[in-house]
């Protein structure tokens, strides 16, 4: 016997509906001039799921005790939320008053809530919804108290320990990201008497060439490799040897795209904020690969990848920031690129610094790829034990049965 079925051995369950149970509302228009003008300590939920749904913190409140909200509009139409203490809710946001706590304890029905609630999201115009009209309809397994109660304590203990993994793990990213960032700086830290420091642009040591136009929709998943811009935030790394998109052989050759050779190192020079600019990977594939008009290939006789390196460090972004133009998307030109100092040590002393960041840049990758990984376990493991222990049609099905 499970410990479920164990702790309904001889209890009644009465299925109710939301409506029956509850009353529900709606939160009210507040705009970003009223939030910013009535400034104070109480939170205003709305429906982004960041940040418990917070969006700022006013003089007042609407509300004051327990309760359970939910998002009624858009993109997280159907996420639902614990709430107990005082606060407002904006009008894309729904309320849940239970009629009787001695019936229905909040933290059992938000729990069944997060499992069920997003099964009754429509589309409402194009619009995800999940009305009050469709809230109130879903029905909800009413066991006795003291079966809500332990089944809280459980699921309250899993959310507990599921939340202490995961800022222990992204704690460790934190901090291996940090120790890695402080030793790529100290790798270039060069006494100028010592180690010769040029521009990045002096012919004797390499030059940039600008990339091409081609959009989104000339990708292909075959072909002739390329890069565009927005990939080197969302892919690129340090180095790479094989890209991710492709065009065709013929809008190559008809536009004359420029291509960056085995050994270049592949600059980012557009993108929304000053600190996107300047990123680059160096590119090891034997092929060539095209690059967009928004970025650059540098040809150095520098290691590629100590290059691409130097272009993630604080050193090299102050340099370049003050040549960057600000707008709706920040750039950078040649002339700016060309302008940065880089330190030119041996190219044995090259090597070893690349070797040693080799080493901390696989650490780090593996890490913050075992992350999300860890936590989506943990997350699947926790929905399991929720969903078994609020599995109570199925256990109605089987006594019919019986």
């Amino acid at each position: 016997m499970s410990y479920l079925d164990t702790l309904l051995d001889g209890v009644e369950v009465a299925w109710k509906t939301l409506g029956e149970v509850a009353e529900l509302q709606r939160g009210r228009v507040m705009s970003k001039i009223y939030l910013s003008e009535n400034k104070g300590e109480f939170p205003v939920y709305s429906s982004q799921s960041l940040n418990n749904g917070e969006i700022g913190k006013i003089n007042s409140f609407d509300f004051s005790g327990e309760y359970i909200s939910w998002t009624t509009d858009g993109a997280y139409a159907g996420t639902v939320f614990y709430r107990n203490g005082k606060f407002s809710i904006t009008n894309v946001c729904g309320l849940i008053t239970i009629n009787d706590i001695e019936e229905l304890d909040y933290k059992y029905l938000y729990y069944w809530l997060t499992i069920e609630a997003v099964k009754h999201v429509y589309s409402g115009m194009g619009n995800p919804k999940l009305m009050s009209h469709q809230m109130e309809k879903i029905e909800i397994p009413v066991p006795p108290l003291t079966v809500q109660t332990e089944i809280v304590r459980i699921l309250d203990t899993f959310t507990e320990l599921t939340a202490e993994l995961t800022a222990e793990l992204t704690a460790e990213l934190t901090a291996r990201k940090a120790q890695y960032n402080y030793y790529r700086e100290q790798l270039f830290c060069f006494d100028e008497a010592s180690v010769e420091h040029l521009f990045m642009g002096d012919p004797s040591i390499g030059e940039f060439q600008r990339g091409k136009r081609f959009v989104k929709d000339d990708m292909l998943s075959k072909g002739v490799p390329c890069i565009h811009y927005g990939e080197m935030y969302t892919y690129y790394g340090t180095w790479a040897n094989q890209s991710k998109s492709f065009l065709s052989k013929e809008l190559v050759e008809n536009k004359n795209l420029r291509i960056a050779e085995k050994g270049d190192v592949v600059i980012v020079a557009a993108g929304e904020t000053i600190e996107d600019i300047g990123k680059g990977t160096a590119w090891l594939g034997d092929e060539g690969v095209v690059i967009h008009d928004a970025c650059f290939s540098y040809k150095s006789t520098l290691n590629p990848k100590y290059v691409a390196y130097f272009t993630r460090t604080k050193q090299f972004h102050d340099q370049i920031k003050k040549h960057i133009s600000s707008g709706k998307i920040s750039a950078i030109n040649a002339r700016g690129l060309e302008k940065a100092l880089i330190p030119v040590p041996s190219t044995e002393e090259q090597a070893r610094i690349v070797s040693i960041l080799d080493k901390f840049d696989t650490l780090t990758t593996s890490i913050n790829e075992g992350l999300p990984k860890e936590i989506e376990l943990r997350k699947k493991q926790y929905e399991y034990y929720r969903n078994l222990l609020l599995n109570f049609n199925k256990l109605n099905i089987d006594d019919e049965k019986r």
